[in-house]
């Protein structure tokens, strides 16, 4: 009896007691706000240069088919462009897996600062292996195991830096501020663009194919330890800490498998977000560039100037959708970027394939405010549908998994199905299958969670004066009590009894 006793016991709540759990004053925190800031720069950064090297790769998937694929030619030559791009993602689960769990037992930081080295050092790689024509296939495997190795580390990247933001910012201003994260994968991007159109503009067709292509990949290294020097100059997140001195008081931490059993729904839910952010993101902002030259024979430069300049819109949008997610909510939000997705998809691809420049450009702009919708809210959301414990791993994992899946074989899929069929309409078929999907189940399963703690963790206000306002309402304060409990019954009582 005793024994079972001990079981349940290993579930306790972070606070002081399970039954009736109280909110102390000392319990709340109270975020600096130069920290957070400093957090949310340093890990949007980072992920600015991690987007960096992938968004290069994108820009010059025509470029790289030619220089590793010769023998090939057309649209297969993209095919296989394209299936080297998303073949890394089938190694993210991993790194979720192992930079995730890692997370949880190290901290965020550590972890970090890890997956940007990797990234930086496999980037620089690319652009030091000789072509196809130098060195045959062996080319073309080196090329595979940098990209892989850009996986890895991407799979703990990305759900890291949104788990530090969340946790490093109050919670009414967790949208607006983790909207920064996705600020800074526009900026990744945009430098890869405008560096990638420079480039293309200022050597021309033959030198950019001889040795230009090169120069993005070189520039991975100085920003890599740009991030690298910030990254090391953050605090750890006030939620890890919590947690790491509640387990020093001797409660210990939730077995990640344990959790899933009665968590799935959450599991799922998290996997069908993911799946329609990054449906529409890679899409858009990976895919459209060689969508607009291999596929409707726009110029190189031109295309790429297009998604550049869109790119530039986007960033005030992105920092309002997060500011009005605070505001009205983040589900309002999203339902409404699924539901524009849904209606406006066929319209924007018959703008962007008639070939009339101000269409085209309208066709774009709206596929971007759309995405704008999920960038806005995605980082702040994402990490709160976890509880502190298993934050990390848990959405690592998820994420990755359904990134994998459904994210980074976007450009290889729809360049398949439109070589398959001939239809240039494709993609926006794609994209309002996956909203609908997504649109359900975010209006059946979400629970908002703007202005709120995230689960298992403590109120995180902006000022001292706030504290009395939690305490006024400490059942507002604690609103995932109940879930947790429920969590802690069932999985204790799937326990055998000793």
């Amino acid at each position: 009896m005793n024994s079972h006793n001990d079981e349940k016991n290993k579930w306790a709540l972070p606070f002081r007691k399970r039954s009736k759990p109280r909110l102390h004053r000392d319990d709340i925190t109270v975020v600096d706000t130069g920290n957070a800031k400093k957090a949310v720069v340093a890990t949007a950064l980072g992920n600015a240069m991690e987007w960096f090297d992938f968004g290069i790769y994108s820009y010059l998937a025509v470029i790289m088919g030619k220089v590793f694929f010769p023998e090939l030619t057309g649209s297969i030559q993209l095919i296989y462009t394209f299936a080297t791009f998303s073949i890394a993602f089938l190694v993210r689960p991993f790194g979720g897996l192992f930079f995730g769990r890692l997370g949880d037992r190290l901290g965020r930081k550590k972890v970090l600062t890890i997956t940007l080295v990797m990234m930086a050092v496999s980037t620089l790689c690319i652009g030091l292996i000789p072509s196809y024509a130098s060195i045959g296939i062996s080319a073309s495997v080196l090329l595979l195991l940098a990209r892989l190795v850009q996986g890895f580390s991407t799979g703990g990247e990305y759900s890291g830096a949104m788990t530090f933001i969340a946790e490093s910012t109050p919670d009414k201003r967790r949208g607006f501020m983790a909207s920064g994260l996705e600020v800074g994968t526009l900026v990744g991007y945009i430098a890869g663009s405008g560096i990638v159109t420079l480039l293309s503009y200022l050597l021309g067709p033959d030198r950019m194919l001889a040795w230009g292509w090169r120069i993005p990949f070189f520039i991975a290294a100085p920003i890599g330890l740009i991030g690298l020097y910030l990254r090391n100059h953050l605090e750890e997140t006030p939620a890890f800490e919590a947690m790491e001195k509640a387990q020093d008081e001797g409660r210990q931490k939730v077995p990640f498998r344990e959790l899933l059993k009665v968590q799935w729904r959450v599991v799922l839910l998290c996997i069908v977000m993911v799946c329609s952010f990054n449906v529409v993101d890679y899409m858009v902002l990976s895919y459209m560039p060689s969508h607009l030259t291999a596929v409707l024979g726009y110029g190189e430069t031109e295309g790429l100037l297009l998604i550049l300049i869109v790119m530039f819109i986007m960033i005030p949008i992105v920092l309002f959708m997060g500011y009005f997610s605070d505001r009205i909510g983040n589900k309002r939000i999203i339902q409404a970027g699924l539901l524009g997705l849904i209606v406006l998809s066929l319209p924007a691809f018959w703008w962007i394939g008639s070939g009339k420049g101000g269409m085209v450009f309208l066709g774009l702009l709206c596929l971007a405010v759309l995405l704008t919708c999920f960038e806005g809210t995605m980082p702040s959301v994402l990490p709160a549908l976890f509880f502190t414990k298993v934050r990390y791993g848990a959405l690592a994992i998820t994420y990755n998994i359904s990134a994998s899946l459904f994210g980074g074989t976007t450009p290889l899929v729809m360049a398949w199905l439109i070589n398959l069929t001939g239809e240039p309409l494709v993609p926006a078929y794609y994209l309002i299958a996956v909203s609908l999907i997504g649109f359900v189940i975010v209006t059946m399963w979400f629970t908002e969670t703007s202005g709120r703690s995230l689960r298992g963790s403590a109120p995180a206000v902006e000022k001292p004066h706030e504290v009395h306002e939690v305490l006024q309402e400490p059942e507002e304060a604690l609103w995932w009590h109940k879930e947790q409990a429920a969590i802690q019954d069932q999985l204790s009582d799937s326990e055998p009894r000793r």
